[in-house]
């Protein structure tokens, strides 16, 4: 069962993941927020844990207090204030004017009445700013006072509703910082319904993107595989093949990883069938020694007993005797791209993606705190994180259905 929305918990620092940890770490170092601000809007608790994260993982030094130095005021002289203002008001009158025949041209030949919609809320802002009185300027567009103020009441009410939204949005991010708008809609759907709050996908976006919460795509290119090699190259058994049950096909590949210590690399082999991540070894080298670990743990962690086959690039680790050893003794066939088209091992490269855009999103100090991470990151991956191809499931409900399934057949 998927943990729920809890409120006012007593934490203690286990309670915290080393990802969580490091994303707070980024979010105060980068100015976005004070460290007391970061403590309010998670909800940690303890005075001073978010410090003692910023000094255990910070790169700034935060043992001595930051100090701001105060804004210059302004030196304009009142003959230059009023040469400012004037060309303000020009330049406010000619746009005032494009706006106006904009909003004429939407109305007369698109049919789109931005006045009803926008009206009360541009008003209400411009209020608020303090630059226009309300009942003057709703007289202007023959609005009444009251048509404004029962706007507000009703965008009030709204947002009252969807206060719980923010606590279980934040509940999931802490494990899955950049899970997209519609794997968290299928996360949080059950307490909506549950808590009688009426809103849809599309509506989760317009709020996500109202609070600055989207997830902005990162794109990586890095080559880790040594193709140009003497060693024997095994033919493509996937071509025209469609995966239809659990450990049918395993898929491999390397990818590299950073920490202060260096450029490590980390092995992963997936499960084709429920995207789940069967075995995984972090590395300081690309040895054909060390790859095999992570096959040893995928064969360790198998369920049933079907024949198997494994699909990797034509990288020298998986082309090695050693590793080609490890398939044949445990009656493993290999599988190769042909020659050196990525998008032959498509779903091994798309697990690597995922793992390097949505967890490992901060340079651990360490190659012993880095593994850490990709520990916690890989958990989430199998046990929290709803798929699209999986039917919004994660990989390990369906490769524990699919298994169980296996064995009473």
């Amino acid at each position: 069962m998927k943990p729920s929305v809890s409120i006012n918990i007593k934490r203690t620092q286990r309670d915290y993941t080393l990802g969580f940890k490091l994303a707070v770490v980024s979010q105060v170092e980068k100015g976005e927020l004070t460290y007391k601000q970061a403590q309010n809007h998670y909800g940690i608790q303890g005075r001073s844990t978010v410090l003692t994260w910023l000094r255990k993982h910070g790169r700034l030094d935060w043992s001595q207090p930051i100090e701001h130095s105060p804004m210059s005021k302004s030196t304009e002289t009142p003959a230059q204030k009023i040469k400012r203002l004037e060309k303000q008001v020009s330049n406010l009158e000619m746009k005032n004017m494009i706006y106006g025949d904009m909003v004429e041209l939407l109305k007369n030949e698109y049919g789109i009445d931005l006045e009803k919609k926008l009206l009360s809320r541009t008003l209400w802002l411009a209020k608020e700013k303090g630059t226009v009185k309300l009942a003057t300027a709703s007289r202007q567009f023959n609005l009444s006072r009251q048509a404004v103020y029962q706007w507000k009441q009703r965008l009030a009410a709204r947002a009252d509703m969807l206060k719980p939204v923010m606590t279980m949005v934040m509940y999931w991010r802490q494990f899955m910082p950049r899970v997209g708008t519609r794997k968290l809609y299928q996360l949080i759907k059950p307490q909506l319904l549950e808590q009688g709050i009426k809103l849809g996908r599309d509506g989760l976006f317009q709020y996500l993107k109202q609070h600055n919460m989207l997830v902005k795509p990162r794109k990586n290119y890095t080559k880790t595989t040594h193709s140009h090699h003497w060693l024997r190259k095994h033919p493509n058994l996937l071509k025209d093949r469609v995966v239809k049950s659990v450990e049918e096909v395993f898929v491999s590949d390397i990818t590299y990883v950073k920490s202060d210590e260096g450029t490590h690399y980390l092995s992963l082999v997936t499960d084709a069938y429920s995207r789940k991540i069967m075995g995984y070894e972090l590395s300081d080298e690309m040895k054909a020694s060390d790859v095999v670990k992570a096959l040893e743990m995928t064969i360790k962690n198998r369920q049933t007993t079907s024949d198997v086959i494994h699909h990797s690039d034509r990288g020298i680790q998986y082309c090695s005797a050693e590793y080609q050893h490890k398939l044949a003794a445990n009656a493993i066939r290999p599988s190769m791209t042909d020659g050196y088209d990525c998008y032959q091992n498509a779903l091994a490269e798309r697990v690597n993606g995922i793992l390097k855009q949505e967890f490992l999103l901060y340079r651990c100090r360490t190659m012993k705190e880095l593994a850490i991470l990709i520990k916690e990151s890989i958990r989430i991956y199998n046990e929290l994180r709803p798929h699209l191809s999986l039917g919004m499931k994660t990989p390990n409900e369906v490769h524990e259905k699919a298994s169980r399934e296996f064995q009473l057949a």
